[in-house]
């Protein structure tokens, strides 16, 4: 029986920084991975394909070209399923490889097979025909997500599929009904209507992306209508039926039926937890499979952690990192801290949206005396050079102290903008930084000055002691 001081179930990003972090800390560290490779569902079927799938319609569909040529611009007419595969294929390949490399590296063994509990210390592997126990003083869950495919839900895997089955179609469909308006939905709805899908997408809520800053939402949902999205909101999908022509005819409460070559179902993610044994060990997960952690990611064994998506949202590759990280430090007595109150979120649709800090309704709901300043992409030379006449850029802060509070960004690097709010932010910062501070020109990060000033501009009363010489827009 091999024995190790830290034993990771998954090799995702939760486990993968897990497993470096305590072999940075001298420990024996082993990753146990069901799979034939590495890196997860993030790597091999959701964040890396999803984003390499993203990119390269960008580039196809000539996108980030259309205010400069037309709206009619393509790089190449006519983008089939070989062109997209062609790149997502290469990425994902390289990142199994920096994973591989990173493991061996940091000398963690890497063991193939089924994971699952013997007791609150030993796993049992299995893995064709056989089948080997592995003890460690500490064990991290990290085992992520699989789709959720309700039973009464026809997939076939070719017409009808869930998130992960995109990739691994023949063709691309040329019509598309997606149901949930999660990020997922959001992301491929957008995706694919940019390369001529026909796309439905269908939620059972006002809007998409309830968590999100509202003007950030209607700012994304007007791009989604302009490039061909139709989106249905408040409505229920009563059933799904596939015709005898191959299509898929979806019925639904309040609308006509509709109909598509395809169906995407996109509501939701269950925790990959049923195979691993959990109540031989005393750990109960919760109705969708997700296990419930303390604030260092402790289960209810405490020699047990479990990070990731496995333990529910925010479930980004991101935050699982962290976790990940966090998790092994604490287990080992090593000194770490996460701020969960400044995770920022990254939303890759077309336009792709980013968001720290608290939005506009929750700091309404928290009475809390706000104001905002915007800065939009077609006032910042940077924007007009990259042509994006659509991006903008939010400030949320503190009527009377100017502590900056929140910050909403939606357009072309719209993700990498975000980290300098946060960094103020991590620092109790003020608007007045970015009024005082030169920023290169031209940049984005123009924004952030131009967005603060427009802030400034609002308030009732001048700003004392400052000349307030730029005004936004009108």
């Amino acid at each position: 029986m091999a024995q190790y001081d830290l034993l990771v179930i998954g090799s995702g990003p939760a486990g993968q920084k897990a497993a470096v972090q305590a072999a940075k800390l001298g420990k024996t560290v082993g990753i146990i991975e069901r799979k034939a490779v590495v890196g997860g569902v993030s790597t091999n079927t959701g964040t890396i394909p999803s984003k390499a799938l993203r990119e390269a319609v960008l580039n196809l569909s000539g996108f980030r070209q259309r205010n400069l040529y037309g709206t009619g611009y393509r790089l190449k007419e006519t983008v089939t399923i070989e062109d997209l595969a062609f790149r997502s294929n290469h990425i994902i390949k390289s990142e199994i490889e920096i994973v591989k490399d990173q493991l061996a590296r940091n000398r963690i063994d890497l063991i193939f097979g089924e994971a699952r509990f013997v007791d609150p210390h030993r796993l049992l592997v299995q893995q064709a025909g056989t089948a080997t126990e592995h003890y460690a003083h500490v064990i991290v869950i990290a085992v992520g997500t699989v789709p959720t495919r309700p039973a009464d839900i026809p997939f076939d895997n070719h017409t009808i599929i869930d998130t992960d089955g995109l990739i691994t179609l023949k063709r691309l469909p040329t019509s598309l009904i997606i149901v949930g308006g999660g990020v997922i939905g959001t992301e491929y709805a957008s995706i694919l209507a940019m390369i001529g899908v026909k796309v439905v997408l269908i939620d059972k809520r006002p809007r998409l992306l309830e968590f999100v800053d509202a003007q950030i939402i209607d700012a994304l949902q007007r791009q989604m209508t302009d490039i061909g999205v139709t989106l249905y909101h408040q409505e229920e999908v009563v059933a799904i039926l596939k015709e005898p022509d191959g299509q898929v005819t979806v019925s639904l409460a309040h609308r006509p039926p509709v109909t598509a070559t395809t169906l995407m179902y996109a509501i939701g993610r269950i925790g990959a937890t049923q195979r691993l044994n959990l109540a031989a060990v005393g750990i109960t997960p919760d109705a969708r499979g997700r296990v419930i952690v303390n604030e260092h990611f402790q289960t209810a064994i405490p020699h047990i952690y479990a990070a990731g998506d496995v333990i529910g949202f925010p479930a980004l590759a991101s935050t699982s990192m962290q976790q990940g990280r966090h998790a092994a430090c604490h287990a080992f007595g090593h000194p770490d801290h996460t701020d969960t109150d400044l995770l920022p979120y990254g939303i890759y649709a077309i336009p792709e949206i980013s968001t720290v800090g608290r939005n506009e309704e929750e700091l309404a709901k928290a009475e809390i005396p706000y104001a905002s300043g915007i800065a939009h992409y077609r006032e910042i030379a940077r924007g007009q050079l990259m042509g994006d006449q659509t991006g903008m850029l939010k400030l949320l802060f503190h009527r009377h102290t100017h502590a900056l509070l929140g910050v909403h960004a939606i357009g072309e690097g719209a993700t990498e903008l975000i980290h300098i709010g946060q960094a103020v932010m991590a620092y109790q910062g003020k608007i007045d930084y970015f009024i005082d501070t030169v920023f290169n020109y031209p940049t984005l990060a123009e924004c952030y000055k131009v967005a603060a000033l427009d802030g400034i501009n609002r308030l009732p009363r001048p700003w004392p002691g400052k000349t307030l010489g730029v005004k936004r827009e009108t």
